[in-house]
């Protein structure tokens, strides 16, 4: 029988921090947020005793209660990455990296089923040897779950294991029937949100126990070939290795980006960074050798005033220059955008994707022209990853306003460096 772990780093971004500052995480009130953005900026971590006094993480800072006292730390992404990878490194002590499979920053799945014989300990005892491990090494706390599958090792680490004191939760196929069946909310399963716990209450379905039992003819009228996955899980049944996740080929159909401005801009100010969106986007084209006849584009306004806007585009032929790019989305934005609304949210996408090679010459372009274009953005992406992103910028990314140079600077939108 498979033996999976998936671990997690408890309050990784905030236990970081506690460690940096040689604090213990479970008695230092700590949130990881960046004040410069003000009061409403999003907390990413809270320390676990900001959580024992009731403080949720992703809390806003406005929310944390008055009369708690507690150091707020900048984000530092480069910091936890690094974190991150050591830990990893502790992994690779005891797997192949064949059997391991990063799902975030701060958690992984491992499959331990044929090193348990090697190291004579069952999947218990070398789940606590990995944690003393990282802890011993990194002062960092960690919670697991152990199951019999990639799924029960999940439920096992959300739900079982924040309620033993060994930090360690364990489910197999029986065992999740007897403790989870009834077990409410939906959402703490994994991949059941809010959504899906909604149109399935509307079905009087509240709990797994409902979904294994309801006619699976409802549940695919409900949610198509998606069922499939509800119906396997209410029954703790996962037939997904990762193996299997290592050996998946995604079809490359798209490129996308999107970003939460830091502040309102007006029309011609955002016009400005989506012109600096489309430029990355297209270099990141001409790396990859692709090119695209489809593109699509996202303009959310503050505060919601007014529904969002925008919408996709067939191009006249398939391209990844610059300049024809860049007429297409300025031609969506122009005709679609709402110019008197603050605008806070920009999203552009490149659709349909194939191989440059699939391109069939056209004779109403200029070749010659397109060829040069994609030699000076292959030059610019060539001094970005030897020198750095904001080694060459464009003049567009001084003007005021523009945030290319900020962003460069950002990791997951977030400070990079102390």
């Amino acid at each position: 029988m498979s033996k999976y772990l998936c671990i997690d780093l408890k309050t990784f971004y905030a236990s970081v921090e506690c460690v940096e500052r040689k604090l213990d995480p479970f008695s230092t009130n700590l949130v990881v947020a960046d004040e410069t953005r003000g009061k409403g900026t999003i907390c990413l971590a809270v320390s676990p005793k900001m959580k024992m006094l009731g403080v949720k993480n992703r809390c806003r800072l406005y929310e944390i209660p008055p009369n708690i006292k507690y150091i707020i730390a900048k984000p530092r992404m480069k910091k936890y990455i690094e974190y991150s990878a050591n830990i990893y490194e502790i992994y690779l002590k005891y797997l192949s990296k064949d059997d391991i499979y990063v799902y975030s920053i701060d958690e992984a799945f491992l499959d331990v089923t044929n090193y348990l014989k090697l190291y004579k300990m069952d999947e218990i005892e070398l789940a606590k040897t990995i944690l003393k491990d990282i802890y011993n090494t990194y002062g960092l706390t960690a919670t697991v779950g152990i199951g019999t599958n990639l799924y029960l090792a999940k439920v096992a680490l959300d739900i079982m294991s924040k309620h033993t004191p060994t930090n360690i939760g364990y489910l197999d196929e029986e065992l999740y029937k007897r403790k989870l069946w009834h077990h409410k909310p939906l959402t703490d399963f994994w991949q059941i949100g809010r959504g899906i716990e909604a149109r399935l209450n509307k079905k009087r379905i509240y709990d797994m126990y409902d979904i294994a039992h309801t006619n699976p003819k409802i549940l695919y009228k409900e949610f198509g070939v998606n069922a499939e996955f509800l119906i396997d899980h209410s029954w703790g049944k996962e037939t997904c290795t990762i193996k299997d996740i290592k050996n998946y080929k995604t079809k490359n159909t798209s490129i996308s980006n999107s970003q939460v401005l830091f502040e309102d801009y007006n029309f011609e100010n955002a016009r400005l960074v989506l012109k600096e969106m489309v430029e990355l986007n297209s270099i990141k084209l001409v790396e990859k050798n692709l090119i695209t006849d489809t593109i699509s584009l996202y303009i959310g306004y503050s505060k919601n005033i007014i529904n969002s806007t925008g919408g996709s585009m067939k191009l006249a032929n398939y391209t990844n220059t610059y300049s024809d790019l860049m007429a297409y989305f300025l031609k969506l934005y122009d005709s679609t955008t709402n110019k008197t609304v603050p605008i806070r949210r920009i999203g552009v996408s490149f659709n349909r994707l194939v191989s440059n090679e699939a391109q069939q010459l056209s004779l109403f372009e200029n070749q010659e022209k397109i060829t040069k274009e994609r030699k000076i953005e292959l030059a610019i992406s060539n001094i970005k990853q030897k020198l750095g992103k904001n080694a060459i910028v464009r003049g567009m990314d001084l003007e005021n306003g523009a945030t290319t140079i900020l962003r460069n600077k950002l990791i997951g939108g977030h400070n990079a460096y102390d």
